[in-house]
């Protein structure tokens, strides 16, 4: 792993580690700061330049709800981390130093963090356990350990449970005040009343989840992007959402069914025999051209295709521009998961990229978490 990527897993890790002890501090002395609260935090300080002011007021703001809880928090703060700076890493000793040269977290001294209180029973592994998996979002597929996979797996099965909706042309029953009034279960209800409308009955607008569509690159240059990114498909389907699922090498496959049966294992196993053409090379316009041809009554103008490629395309040119405009004209939506697409100097210079850009209403990440949490998030705000 690259030096530069280590120093920053490093300072997650203490930045991790001084929230918590804060946060441990505050639900000590009765201020709600559970998991949520910590998340909204890290994206604060994320937010700012690493200045202390800044990123105290940033903590304030993320971790307080009322005026109570403000006076909790400068206590806390003061007793953790006092008037020292947040220091940089020392990647001669490989942790953050504090003014007087204690080994220290990102915001405060390991002996401090020791004097506070701490999580314990459940809530400790639970709150231990997201701190690695917050980490873990910013981490490349390619670096994952046995055990990175296995929290990664839970935190795929928490996205895939989080499904989008579309509205409904149907309407439904509402138990409070809605835009729409109910007139004929009003005038039922003014019956009992003498025909006085006394109680009024509302309806708000239905909906039903959206259906996804995922398209898989299996080629050999996604080797270590695809896997993880199927075991995403395999979770959305096993939590019932209404989708579809494909890969593609030098042809299109369906494997939606293969990937809905069983564990993730006995899936990819069954998956893996029907796609024959994977590790292979690559024609992404051809398959988008299956796609739209042969199966596009699996699609329907409701659906968000979500393609996961690097874009490295050696079939005929320009098919794929002609095919990637059609798919964007009959499905709602087209979203991209480029495995490069984190890279500070990414470019979309390869050919498949360049010609789908016009036709992708947005692209993620697709080699870390982030990618994926990302994704779930904008298919659930699609309109």
């Amino acid at each position: 792993m690259p030096e530069d990527a280590v120093e920053r897993e490093r300072v997650a890790v203490g930045v991790s580690a001084g929230l918590l002890a804060l946060a441990a501090r505050m639900r000590a002395a009765g201020v709600e700061c559970g998991p949520g609260h910590l998340v909204t935090a890290h994206r604060a300080l994320a937010a700012v330049e690493p200045d202390r002011r800044r990123a105290r007021v940033a903590l304030r703001a993320s971790l307080c709800a009322s005026r109570d809880d403000i006076e909790v928090f400068e206590r806390a703060f003061e007793e953790l981390f006092g008037d020292r700076p947040i220091a940089p890493i020392d990647p001669g000793k490989g942790e953050p130093q504090a003014a007087g040269g204690t080994p220290s977290g990102a915001l405060g001294t390991d002996e401090e963090e020791e004097e506070g209180e701490e999580p314990d029973g459940e809530e400790a592994h639970r709150v231990g356990e997201w701190s690695a998996i917050e980490v873990l979002r910013e981490k490349s597929f390619r670096a994952y350990t046995p055990q990175d996979r296995e929290l990664a797996r839970d935190e795929l099965r928490r996205l895939a449970a989080e499904l989008p909706w579309r509205p409904s042309p149907r309407s439904r029953r509402a138990p409070a005040r809605a835009p729409r009034l109910d007139l004929r279960r009003t005038m039922h209800a003014a019956v009992r009343h003498g025909g006085d409308p006394a109680e009024l009955r509302w309806r708000r607008r239905g909906r039903r989840p959206r259906r996804l569509v995922f398209v898989c690159d299996v080629s050999g240059s996604m080797a270590p992007f695809a896997e993880i990114g199927l075991e995403y498909v395999h979770a959305v389907l096993r939590a019932g959402a209404p989708a579809e699922a494909f890969c593609f090498g030098t042809r299109l496959t369906r494997i939606t069914l293969e990937l809905r049966a069983g564990d993730v294992a006995g899936a990819f196993a069954a998956a893996e025999a029907k796609a024959v053409d994977r590790a292979g090379g690559t024609r992404i316009g051809a398959a988008i051209a299956a796609l739209n041809r042969e199966y596009r009554h699996r699609l329907g103008r409701g659906a968000v295709v979500v393609i996961l490629s690097d874009g490295w395309d050696r079939g005929e040119p320009g098919l794929l521009a002609v095919e990637m405009a059609h798919l964007r004209r009959t499905s709602h939506a087209v979203l991209w998961l480029d495995p490069h697409l984190a890279e500070p100097a990414y470019e979309p210079l390869t050919r498949g990229m360049r010609e789908s850009l016009p036709s992708v209403r947005a692209a993620f990440p697709g080699d870390r978490l982030s990618g994926l949490i990302e994704l779930t998030e904008a298919t659930r705000g699609l309109a």
